[in-house]
């Protein structure tokens, strides 16, 4: 159960992050991208969520939404893995000019959510 909050501290954070400057985000979403390593850290970064989520889901307050998520995190990062990582490039820094002027509401929504999976993780269970 801490590694959803973990993961919801987290979402609240990088959330704050685009809610301050998207323009800031945007920059480093496409310098992120250039990166060598770009494509195998997100990979491997949501393989390892989704696994987290499928294997606390039980832990949290929603099980079952819990475990939709992790699934859904593995999806993604099998995606990716199809995907490849010259089209997952080309991608990240395509939607990080055109969704420019969606980061900040899209912030004030994951961190609401990354509250969310704090309180499913830790004060909403019963018997915490």
């Amino acid at each position: 159960m801490y590694f959803i909050a973990a993961f919801g501290i987290l979402m609240m954070c990088l959330s704050s992050i685009m809610i301050v400057s998207p323009n800031y985000w945007s920059n480093r979403i496409i310098e992120f991208s250039k990166k060598s390593y770009f494509h195998w850290f997100e990979v491997i970064t949501r393989l390892i969520a989704g696994f987290g989520f499928v294997l606390f889901s039980k832990s949290t307050m929603y099980p079952l939404l819990t475990f939709g998520i992790g699934c859904l995190l593995i999806t993604v990062g099998i995606g990716l893995i199809i995907t490849g990582s010259v089209r997952h490039r080309k991608f990240a820094i395509w939607s990080a000019h055109k969704f420019i002027s969606t980061f900040r509401p899209a912030g004030f929504s994951s961190f609401i959510f990354g509250i969310f999976l704090i309180y499913i993780s830790t004060i909403g269970v019963v018997g915490n």
